[in-house]
């Protein structure tokens, strides 16, 4: 006699949560990704690290924001499977993360670095593009992109 086992059918929603009036720009330039990290998220105010995302429509206008991780002053855990799960339940074409600084200096880490390599790599596979990463300080931001580091 076959040994019977229980399986689990489940359905995946994606539940808004807040929204917010705001004129979405067709992104073009990690200055306007810093300036909407300002005001939707107010990143360069957190006293520990958050790392969010942007996901993106074909016309790379923001159609979702989310904070994957909340870390502590010098560190955040972010594992791709939670950034593309949150890009994927909006459909996202691409993806933009970025993530604060609280000490303000934006320079990146070598963890920065290497989980941005990660990302990027985990994007093509899943055919959704990380176009930047950008580390937002206290009065200044850095691409990742800009500085070639992806």
């Amino acid at each position: 006699m076959k040994k019977m086992t229980t399986i689990n059918f489940y359905t995946l929603k994606m539940v808004k949560e807040a929204s917010t009036l705001y004129e979405v720009p067709i992104i073009t330039s990690p200055a306007e990704v810093y300036q909407a990290a300002k005001q939707l998220l107010a990143l360069h105010e957190k006293p520990e690290e958050h790392f969010c995302i942007f996901c993106l429509n074909t016309k790379n206008k923001i159609v979702g924001v989310h904070t994957i991780s909340i870390g502590s002053l010098n560190a955040s855990i972010v594992h791709p499977r939670e950034v593309f799960k949150a890009a994927m339940l909006n459909n996202a074409n691409g993806i933009i993360c970025l993530h604060n600084h609280p000490s303000g200096d934006p320079e990146p880490s070598k963890e920065d670095i290497e989980i941005t390599r990660r990302l990027v790599e985990a994007g093509e596979i899943l055919g959704i593009r990380v176009l930047d990463h950008v580390i937002i300080g206290e009065q200044r931001y850095l691409s990742m992109k800009e500085r070639c580091l992806m």
